[in-house]
């Protein structure tokens, strides 16, 4: 073999091994790999922007979403949005909760001003996302610190200043669990803080159905029973609202 032969078939080898040593490499980081290029925050806006465009439902928006959260790890939304230094310095308001605009960092794929309002909302203990219902909107919340007494109601029909709905969920809210409204399903809720603080991120769709969108803050204490499994419930005013529903009244 003379010289030029030898350098050649060195040259190769050399390549082989750099190729299997990529692709090894490749496997072994893939999982950190993916995000880049199929990150969650892509395939968010695509499903908000699927419903905006009416591609698909707004009960099969729900879904995507809730599988969505399903594969995320909470750590990985909690980096992305910067969590830790979103909170900082954030008073709580003896009523209600308060609320920041998320701003999510560059990614290829995602476009800067996306479909869809993010915000976190923020409370401390005892303290509520009062009752209320939605018209031409869709939103999706997953808890991101402490716990919370989850309500939901399926919005029946508004009769006037009422709105008769039907209980569908009632549970207690943890560490990455998941729910949405829509005007087609669990299109009422009502959150209350467990714990010392509490957080959520939010997803909200507005003006959907080429119509504004609408909140109905309701009096839910004092709701009537029809005996159908459905409740008449008044609609109130936000300040009213807030004073009833803002801090609970032991």
């Amino acid at each position: 073999m003379n010289r030029r032969e030898f350098t050649k078939e060195v040259l190769v080898t050399v390549t082989s091994f750099a190729l299997m040593d990529s692709l090894f490499a490749f496997n072994a980081f893939d999982k950190n790999i993916r995000p880049i290029t199929d990150h969650w925050a892509i395939s968010l806006n695509e499903y908000c922007s699927d419903l905006k465009s009416d591609s698909i439902t707004a009960i099969q928006w729900q879904q995507k979403i809730k599988e969505l959260y399903a594969k995320i790890e909470l750590e990985e939304i909690l980096r992305f949005i910067d969590f830790d230094n979103l909170i900082k310095g954030l008073e709580y308001p003896d009523l209600g909760v308060t609320t920041k605009t998320v701003k999510f960092p560059k990614l290829i794929g995602l476009p800067e001003k996306t479909v869809f309002v993010k915000k976190i909302f923020g409370m401390k203990k005892e303290r509520a996302i009062i009752p209320h219902g939605h018209s031409n909107m869709a939103s999706a919340h997953i808890i991101l610190s402490g716990e919370m007494h989850l309500r939901h109601y399926e919005k029946i029909q508004q009769e006037g200043q009422h709105l008769i709905i039907k209980p569908t969920i009632d549970r207690i809210a943890k560490l990455g669990d998941s729910s949405s409204i829509s005007d087609e399903k669990d299109n009422v809720h009502w959150f209350i803080a467990n714990t010392e603080t509490a957080f959520t991120f939010d997803v909200i769709m507005l003006d959907l159905n080429d119509k504004n969108y609408d909140i109905h803050n309701l009096d839910l204490y004092e709701s009537v029973d029809l005996k159908n499994g459905t409740l008449k419930a008044p609609i109130l005013d936000v300040e009213t609202a807030l004073t009833k529903y803002g801090k609970q009244h032991h």
